[in-house]
């Protein structure tokens, strides 16, 4: 089981951020990443949509031999993880937006949180930010219309510049000293983000945690490699490859894959 890969998908290339912090605390691990780009967003799905959504991603990573899935997908860790531990034998790791060092450590007690609306409708997310952000200021935006842009490879794009000053708006107004991104797309915004934000504003998201995260799960179930020397990655889509492989530095082979 050691030398099986670690399986990661996502709805589409956003979860590529996930990957990038998982192969760099775990370099000598084989993964294969697995973008359901046909169907993304998965935000404005509705949960039984996401829940049958991720049990075709599992499943396929399961046959695949994947030791371990990472659910790198806000949306559905909110709606399916719950389901899929109950019903798949692998360990999981789920991702949620990172309220709670945001609320432990702002100072002006105002946070701003962009995610998809699948994350900031979910019960998952209601309890976490009930339990941690109760008496902060918690400015909410549903980031419509990113997700899309992302996978067109608009990164830069002026229409995307709109979007994210429409949508960072009401939180400066706030005076918000952390944002939260609740979406694996959102991280490769982040040098457009502080271009946009007040230089105060300190951006967080859930990579560094998920990556260690896993290390340890690994460990607990003694699944972690540490006989190779170095990794296989392998990368499939069911969107344009050429997108991925622009987030990835042309480092990797993306592979087109009907599914």
């Amino acid at each position: 089981m050691n030398k099986q890969a670690i399986g990661i998908f996502d709805s589409g290339i956003g979860g590529t951020s996930i990957w990038k912090e998982i192969h760099t605390l775990l370099p000598n691990e084989d993964t294969i990443y697995l973008a359901d780009s046909f169907n993304a967003p998965y935000g404005p799905k509705g949960k039984e949509a996401i829940i049958n959504l991720s049990i075709k991603n599992t499943e396929y990573l399961i046959n695949k031999g994947c030791k371990l899935i990472v659910v790198a997908c806000n949306t559905a860790t909110t709606n399916a993880i719950d389901y899929l531990r109950d019903t798949y034998k692998v360990p999981f790791i789920g991702i949620e937006p990172a309220i709670k060092p945001a609320a432990l450590q702002t100072k002006n007690n105002a946070i701003g949180i962009l995610a998809t609306k699948g994350t900031l409708s979910s019960a998952l997310f209601s309890k976490t930010s009930g339990i941690f952000a109760s008496n902060k200021n918690v400015i909410e935006q549903v980031g419509e219309g990113i997700v899309e842009l992302i996978e067109k490879g608009k990164l830069q794009s002026e229409e995307m510049k709109v979007l994210l000053k429409t949508y960072l708006k009401p939180m400066i107004d706030a005076n918000i000293d952390y944002l939260v991104l609740g979406c694996t797309h959102y991280p490769y915004l982040i040098p457009l983000l502080v271009e946009l934000l007040p230089s105060h504003v300190k951006i967080i998201d859930s990579g560094e945690a998920v990556a260690r995260q896993t290390k340890t799960i690994l460990k607990e179930n003694n699944l972690l490699d540490t006989e190779s020397f170095k990794s296989n990655n392998h990368f499939y889509t069911n969107g344009d490859p050429s997108i991925m492989q622009l987030l990835l530095n042309s480092k990797f082979n993306v592979e087109y894959l009907d599914f």
